[in-house]
This record gives C-alpha cells, structure tokens and sequence, in this order.
C-alpha cells in the first residue's frame, strides 16, 4: 500500500445543473446521508492512508469552510484553496499548487468509487515505478464519451487523452473519470495547458503534455462509480447509502403514532409531524418540516422544505 498522504480536492462548482437544489449551497456540500458530499470523497480517501488536504473552493462557498472548521476530525488537516473565477481544472489545480508537498491524489468533488479502487489505484503508482500518473478509468457506452475524457491505451499506457471529445474523436469506450494519482511533475506542464474552445483549461491537456513528453501515464479500471449531475443522481446515491446503514438513526421527536421503517436517518433539528409513515429509505435533514399525517417512501427531504400534511412522497428529492 501506499504511503501517499496527500489529496487535492476540487469543489469550486456551483452544480448548475443540480439548481435549485444548489441556489443556497454549493455542489459539494449537498448531503449523501448525512454528510456533504465532499466529505464522503475525503472519507474514502482517509481509507486508505490520506491524512492531508487541500480543498479548492469558489469565493461564494463559507458554509464548506464552516463546516470543516467545526469537523472532529478534518479541521486539522485541511488547506484551502481558491478559485476565484472557474476555469477549469487545470486552472483549479494551479491554485493548489503552493500547498503540494510531494505526490498527491486529484479528485473532483462529486466523484465516488469503492475504497478498493483507490487501493489498486495507489498500488498500480507504487509498483509502476516509472508512471507519472495513474487515471481512474472505466468503460462506458460511446455515446457517452462527449459528456468527459476519453482515453486510448496501448497495453498499459495511455496514449492519448480527449477531454469532451466531439463525435469524431470517440476513440475508445474508455472514459477516465476525475480522479487521478500525479507525481508533483504534472504541475510544470499547467501553464502550458491552452484555453479550450469551451472556456477553460482543461486537465486533460496538461496529460496529453506529459504523454507527448514521455512521460509514462497509466490507468485502473473501474466497473463501479457514484456520481451526481442531477436531482435524480441525488436520490439514487442517498438510496444507496440509506440502503447499506445497519443501524437506525432517528435524532430528532417523533410521535409516538408516526411509523417508522428502516433505513431511515432523520437529523437533529428535523420538524416530524404526528401520524406520518416514513420509510423505508428516507433521509429527513435538519431544518426539514413533514406535515401531520405525511407518508414518505424513498424520499429526500434537505433543510428548509416543508412536506404539507397528509402528502405522499416516493422517489423524490424536495429541497
């Protein structure tokens, strides 16, 4: 295993996308079962021997620092970062860059993949003794390609990268995904990295430097990744981590006549009214309100939104 004790953390995007849900906090920070989202990536990070960070995060965002400042565990360990116009995340990985101290793992903030996959990631650098990089790959439909990076490889190396390809640059059914394991090297090729037709300047060119330097870069597939663009995103990953509680997680009142059945985790701070059904897979957070009589299946229900008396709600994300 690794002794790699370093990430970078990129957690500067709004999530358009995820609107309104994200109109009163950032992508990052929307909850995955009680925890901000970008706390679960560092979670899986700290699995495996990362006990160091650095978190870039937009000029607009004090409730991620609030929230880290007051962790247990985290508020020790954490270097901020900004970014203070987002573009893109090679311009996003230059803000970080006065606090890299040696190799690091890069993740986005909204990228989830099983601990054994950072495992095989940081035991693939170790044993490649001459990789500069290690990309976390997986294989998706090549309709998909345009939505990210795509990859080709030759054995084991990668030989080119397309971030965002257009239909005529789909060279294989390889995506990489946002995260990787870099040598320090990759920060000399940042300022070379060009303004893409997009507006940004993407990582992907700052490998594809590298690869055309030679430098060896290589990859880990992955058959198993959690992420969230959307609403519906939201839901499926907050079901899922419902799913895996083995415990019941009730901390706010609950009448005695409300049914509740597992999983289920219902916040301090959560306002439940008398006679309502809720579960199975609910998740209720505090400065939520759920109205008498209200029944609930399959459900997310994040601060400040208020379930009328007497609703039912299945497979839905209110906010």
């Amino acid at each position: 295993m690794s002794a790699m004790t370093q990430a970078v953390i990129l957690a500067a995007g709004r999530g358009r996308r995820l609107q309104p849900l994200t109109l009163a906090r950032s992508k990052a920070m929307l909850p995955i079962a009680g925890k901000p989202m970008v706390e679960r990536v560092m979670d899986t990070l700290t699995a495996n021997g990362v006990s160091d960070f650095v978190l870039v995060v937009g000029p607009d965002d004090p409730a991620i620092v609030d929230h880290f400042a007051q962790h247990p565990y985290y508020k020790t360990r954490i270097h901020w970062a900004q970014q203070s116009t987002r573009q893109g995340m090679a311009h996003a990985l230059q803000q970080a860059q006065p606090h890299i101290r040696g190799d690091f793992v890069l993740s986005a903030c909204d990228n989830l993949v099983p601990d054994e996959h950072i495992a095989d990631l940081l035991r693939r650098f170790d044993a490649y003794t001459a990789a500069r990089a290690v990309l976390s790959l997986m294989r998706i439909p090549r309709e998909q390609a345009a939505a990210g990076g795509i990859v080709a490889l030759r054995g084991d190396r990668v030989t080119r990268i397309i971030e965002k390809p257009q239909p005529h640059e789909v060279i294989s059914d390889i995506a990489s995904l946002p995260l990787y394991v870099f040598e320090p090297r990759v920060l000399d090729f940042l300022p070379r990295v060009p303004l893409s037709p997009r507006g940004e300047y993407e990582l992907q060119d700052a490998i594809q430097l590298m690869i055309d330097e030679g430098d060896p870069v290589t990859g880990v597939i992955t058959d198993r990744r959690l992420t969230v663009t959307n609403g519906s995103d939201l839901l499926a990953i907050n079901l899922r981590y419902l799913a895996a509680q083995t415990d019941r997680r009730v901390h706010s009142p609950i009448d005695t006549a409300t049914r509740l059945i597992d999983p289920i985790l219902i916040e301090s701070g959560a306002d439940i009214g008398a006679e309502c059904e809720l579960g199975p897979t609910v998740y209720v957070e505090r400065g939520a309100s759920i109205g008498r009589g209200a029944r609930l299946r399959e459900a997310v229900v994040l601060r400040g939104a208020q379930v009328p008396a007497g609703a039912h709600v299945v497979q839905q994300v209110l906010g």
